[in-house]
């Protein structure tokens, strides 16, 4: 599986919610991670956000992504995604639930060894 496919597998598993579990395969043990979203802030390891992604699904059982554009640099060893998640807050969680949508624009820098 080259890093195309590898990246898309990682980034499909990971906005669906498939938590740790779905996502080590396509990655290194010890992978890193970093945002610039003040939610994320404390979050270091791949492994923290694709559980992060996981739980966020529980408020926003509808949550999904709309995948804008996908590309591999492969000799810079680098696959890059452009997306929108959108959700409705229709669960409690930690606060009780508002009812209000969202759509979110981010972008993946995946970087492989």
């Amino acid at each position: 599986m080259g890093i195309s496919e590898t990246a898309y597998a990682f980034f499909d598993a990971c906005e669906t919610g498939k938590g740790w579990a779905g996502c080590a395969e396509y990655c290194a043990p010890d992978a890193t991670f970093s945002a610039q979203a003040d939610a994320l802030g404390e979050v270091t390891t791949l492994e923290g956000y694709a559980e992060w992604m996981k739980g966020l699904l529980v408020p926003l059982p509808d949550g999904h992504y709309a995948l804008k554009a996908f590309a591999a640099d492969e000799g810079r060893g680098v696959v890059t995604a452009f997306a929108v998640f959108h959700g409705t807050h229709s669960v409690d969680g930690p606060v009780p639930a508002t009812g209000q949508t969202a759509a979110s624009d981010y972008v993946y820098a995946m970087e492989f060894d």
